[in-house]
């Protein structure tokens, strides 16, 4: 930790180190200032390392830290709700791993993080604490946790569907993210580093004076997509496991920083398929688990990355539950509200950029006529998508809502984690004669909601899944006995 502490603290001394040698002239006495700076970076990480302890007592964790002022924090274990090890590449290389505890009650940050323990203590940390965790509910359901096997791997995923990585959208743009960081980087350290923000702003006027130049750039950019995007897919989701362990979902990944995330399966309710259009096309979608008391549940709720659609339904079913329903339609005036959508604004550009042009005559409002009628063409079929989309069922057990089409999502919840309903309707959607249906859940994104239902839809969908909280409005109240003539 003496080494994984400084290191980890030079981006942001990098910046000041420079400074001081570059005002200093790079002299003796810069240098001696940028030493004392970088022996001081290491005393502050012996006084870390010196002053933090954790310990298990009884039926509680405590983690000490007396840097400056004491602080003592203790988690009741039975309160743990996961536990996060990860190796980063410094950590890896010198044996070590951070241990991160999740109790649910911090929003997106962990209760408590032990960094630079070694890997054989984390994992005798990580099965102490969940097997702590999990003993009252074991304890309660002892002979089905004897019948089966403690450890059962749900799916290894194959290294040859790491090819779906460029058809995720988000892994598309690392060229983009890349190009914008350098560009920061010059803006920023410039003038440090001896080129200056005049040279870097010389620079781009001199790439706008040569189009041709700056779009094969561009077209650079665009073919790297793939390649770079599949890369960092692979190096995040390289060996993912999903495997069942004592009463525990446990998912592993990454290659430079292999990470193991543990899910308390009683607290799972659900889980969530997700699949951009590229991604529909080739048949593969993205799986999230949804769990009460979970922070950070887009990265750490994750039970699969891209797979194919047939393979995730099938380990979700295992994992958490299968649903066993059709999905029902929604009415014709969804359709139509899609279509009016996707259509009507382009065309509305289009009619405004052909009064411009016979207003003007200019040729490139004729071009963006043609642009705009193009673009309202290619609106219909993604309306059409948006509405075959939607959609919501209820098997007895589990409902489910699905919505989307650049980005559908199609949620399973159990109906045991649905803790109220809620109707929103708009002033459109009053003269269409739908409303959005929105099922509250105690995990997740506390909402799912079922778009422009019908009417009738809204009332009956919670009266089937929910009978029992309609029934004392709907049932007639108990006549009173009327009094005897003595009374």
């Amino acid at each position: 930790m003496l080494l994984i502490d400084p290191v980890r603290m030079l981006p942001s001394l990098l910046l000041p180190l420079v400074g001081v040698l570059f005002v200093g002239g790079f002299s003796a006495r810069s240098y001696g200032w940028a030493a004392v700076g970088v022996v001081g970076t290491v005393v502050f990480a012996i006084i870390r390392w010196a002053t933090f302890t954790y310990e298990i007592v009884g039926d509680r964790l405590e983690t000490k830290r007396s840097l400056i002022s004491r602080s003592v924090r203790t988690i009741p274990l039975e309160r743990i709700r996961g536990v996060d090890v990860s190796t980063p590449p410094m950590h890896r290389l010198l044996g070590l791993s951070v241990l991160k505890i999740d109790t649910g009650a911090s929003g997106g940050d962990e209760e408590a993080e032990l960094d630079g323990v070694t890997l054989e203590e984390a994992e005798r940390l990580k099965s102490l604490l969940l097997h702590r965790a999990a003993r009252s509910q074991a304890q309660a359901h002892a002979p089905a946790a004897a019948a089966g096997p403690s450890e059962q791997e749900l799916i290894r995923v194959p290294r040859r569907w790491l090819l779906y990585g460029p058809l995720s959208g988000a892994y598309l743009l690392t060229p983009f993210a890349l190009v914008g960081g350098a560009v920061g980087l010059a803006f920023q350290w410039g003038d440090e580093l001896g080129f200056g923000q005049d040279a870097a702003w010389s620079l781009g006027e001199w790439l706008w004076a040569h189009p041709y130049l700056l779009l094969a750039v561009a077209v650079l950019l665009v073919v790297a997509m793939p390649f770079l995007g599949g890369l960092m897919y692979a190096v995040f989701n390289w060996n993912f496991l999903l495997k069942r362990r004592d009463g525990y979902l446990v998912a592993e990944r990454g290659l430079i920083n292999r990470r193991s995330v543990s899910l308390e399966s009683g607290r799972v309710r659900g889980y969530e398929i997700v699949d951009g259009l590229v991604e529909r096309w080739a048949n593969v979608v993205r799986v999230w688990a949804i769990v009460t008391g979970l922070g950070d549940s887009q990265t750490r709720g994750q039970l699969l990355p891209d797979v194919p659609r047939t393979v995730a339904f099938q380990v979700a079913a295992n994992a958490i539950g299968p649903y066993r329903a059709d999905l029902r339609s929604h009415p014709p005036a969804a359709r139509n509200r899609r279509l009016f959508r996707a259509v009507f604004p382009w065309l509305v550009l289009a009619g405004v950029s052909a009064l411009a042009a016979w207003a003007t005559g200019a040729s490139p409002w004729w071009i963006l006529v043609v642009a705009a009628l193009l673009l309202a063409g290619v609106g219909v079929p993604l309306g059409l998508d948006r509405y075959a989309s939607l959609g919501h069922g209820y098997d007895g057990v589990r409902l489910a809502v699905r919505s989307g089409s650049l980005r559908r999502s199609h949620a399973v919840i159990e109906r045991r984690a649905v803790v109220g309903w809620r109707l929103r309707q708009t002033w459109f959607q009053r003269r269409a004669g739908v409303l959005t249906l929105i099922a509250g859940v105690g995990a997740g994104k506390g909402g799912y909601s079922a778009l422009d239902v019908s009417e009738a839809q809204a009332a009956q969908f919670p009266a089937e899944v929910t009978p029992d909280w309609l029934a004392p409005f709907l049932q007639p109240p108990p006549a009173h006995p009327q009094p005897s003539p003595t009374e």
